[in-house]
């Protein structure tokens, strides 16, 4: 049995100059909000207040099939934590205005979102698929978009959603590394420059047998947890001395987590299809700054 699909990520933007509000399909929060405004008001008129602008992401409610009532309630938590993701990232394009380079937005506030939302909506896979057929493409669901509105608070703020950092579906994510590939932990690119390197746990010691019909989209998952370190101490290098106190935690070493929770839930939802699914991958995804 199936209920009624409960209808999240749903928000009406007031639009400047006195239009009419129009209903999104996207779910659509202000940066901030009028006073009196509940983040949660799925009847709210909202708009943003000078510059940063609003995220706008797909509505995954309405892409879901029908929802076996086993699922239901997990379902329901990730759908609103679709829309907290929205607000949270709304908030902090308002309390980092002017912060870092050019593409602060994209890698500090899109990218990080992009890669949250990744995760969530595999886990409304993951929670359907249990009982019935796991949905299929949901990741593409996953991009946000930066609805500029206002003054130009923050030049060169790109308007579209995280398509740099996005996570590739099975067979995208560059070739067989071979099952031992794994993380490359700390400092695989060495620190010519001094800025540091990261350090992550290694995932493939972790795995339980791999099933062969897994074991292609596995090495996948595991050489792409290894670019992502890559890239990750790449931004180290490009972005020294930008943004505040907080800059590495919240550019690069949030949005890496965020990238190997979604990942290593891919490896466990491959894994889980013909065996049992491994526990407690997620706790493998915070990686460090080792000087």
């Amino acid at each position: 049995m199936s209920r009624a699909l409960p209808k999240y990520n749903k928000r009406r933007v007031g639009l400047a100059g006195g239009a009419a509000a129009v209903a999104l399909t996207g779910a659509v929060i202000a940066g901030t909000a009028l006073a009196g405004e509940s983040s949660e008001g799925g009847g709210a008129d909202a708009r943003t207040l000078a510059g940063p602008g609003t995220v706008s992401c797909p509505d995954v409610a309405s892409q879901l099939p029908a929802i076996p009532a086993s699922a239901q309630a997990e379902v329901d938590r990730n759908l609103a934590l679709l829309d907290q993701q929205i607000t949270e990232a709304n908030k902090r394009l308002v309390d980092t205005v002017g912060q870092g380079g050019p593409n602060f937005v994209q890698n500090a506030i899109l990218g990080p979102l992009e890669d949250k939302r990744v995760a969530t909506v595999n886990r409304i896979a993951t929670a359907i698929g249990r009982t019935a057929d796991r949905p299929a493409g949901l990741d593409s669901l996953a991009a946000c978009s930066l609805d500029a509105q206002g003054d130009p608070a923050a030049p060169g703020q790109e308007e579209t959603g995280g398509t740099e950092t996005s996570a590739p579906p099975a067979g995208d994510a560059g070739g067989d590394a071979g099952a031992g590939g794994g993380d490359a932990g700390a400092g695989q690119d060495g620190d010519a420059s001094g800025v540091g390197t990261i350090s992550c746990p290694d995932v493939a010691p972790q795995l339980p047998a791999i099933p062969a019909s897994a074991q292609a989209e596995v090495d996948r998952n595991l050489a792409l947890l290894d670019q992502q370190i890559t890239e990750a101490n790449k931004r180290l290098v490009d972005t020294v001395g930008q943004g505040g106190p907080n800059f590495v935690q919240n550019a690069i070493l949030g949005p890496l987590e965020d990238k190997r929770v979604a990942t290593v839930n891919r490896i466990a939802t491959a894994i889980g299809r013909t065996a049992d699914r491994p526990a407690g991958l997620d706790s493998l995804a915070a990686c460090t700054l080792t000087k």
